[in-house]
């Protein structure tokens, strides 16, 4: 049986996109299958469809985080040298914010045609380096084409109530399990990894998982 990963994160989350490379650095390592499972967690709830786009991204981190423009900036800069040291090009310049609800909706289907983890790659890349506004529907349809889910029913889906209780329930069991940053791993049900790790730290706890799996 493939040892279970279920990660809570937000396609708007740039430490869940850098903490998905890690792990997939990590499993090309780690001789065992596995099923990765992705879970909702909105880092802003109450985010508009697509926000002001006169607000810079920096502006809005600075805001969030009660520091300078400045500041925000040089955090950006950490972040994108982070990245692209990970083989990820990230356009902080291009990042049109917005409301992640509808994309977790679109990831739930993913999950339900057997093309979640595609799903996911392509809205973060679509999200962080493309500056796709995954906030509006006509884009998700579009990017959940490009993944391999159909248009037709990606918009049926979106247009409908589908798929929001999965979301709920995801956010919901994350706040039963105290999970308040993503990204947010539980490996085999029991270990839990917070944050974007460095491989080697998340191959010691998948192999410890499997030691402790196999021993029951």
């Amino acid at each position: 049986m493939a040892l279970c990963i279920d990660i809570w994160s937000d396609i708007a989350c740039p430490w869940c996109y850098v903490g998905k490379r890690r792990l997939e650095a990590a499993l090309e390592r780690f001789d065992e299958p596995v099923e990765v499972v992705w879970h909702a967690f909105e880092l802003d709830p109450s985010a508009p469809r697509v926000r002001d786009p006169n607000t810079t991204y920096a502006e809005r981190l600075a805001s969030k985080y009660r520091t300078s423009v400045p500041e925000a900036d040089a955090m950006i800069r950490r972040m994108t040298d982070v990245a692209a040291a990970d083989g990820l090009e990230l356009h902080f310049d291009r990042v049109r914010s917005g409301n992640t609800f509808d994309a977790h909706r679109t990831l739930q289907l993913g999950a339900e045609r057997g093309v979640q983890d595609g799903v996911a790659e392509r809205l973060f890349r679509a999200y962080f380096t493309e500056g796709e506004a995954i906030g509006e529907r006509d884009v998700l349809v579009r990017l959940a084409t490009d993944a391999g889910l159909d248009a037709d029913e990606t918009r049926t889906m979106l247009e409908s109530d589908r798929h929001s209780a999965e979301v709920r329930a995801d956010e919901e069991r994350a706040r039963a399990l105290g999970i308040t940053g993503v990204p947010f791993y539980v490996i085999a049900g029991r270990y839990g990894v917070s944050g974007a790790q460095p491989p080697e730290q998340i191959l010691r706890v998948l192999e410890s998982a499997r030691t402790s799996v196999n021993r029951e």
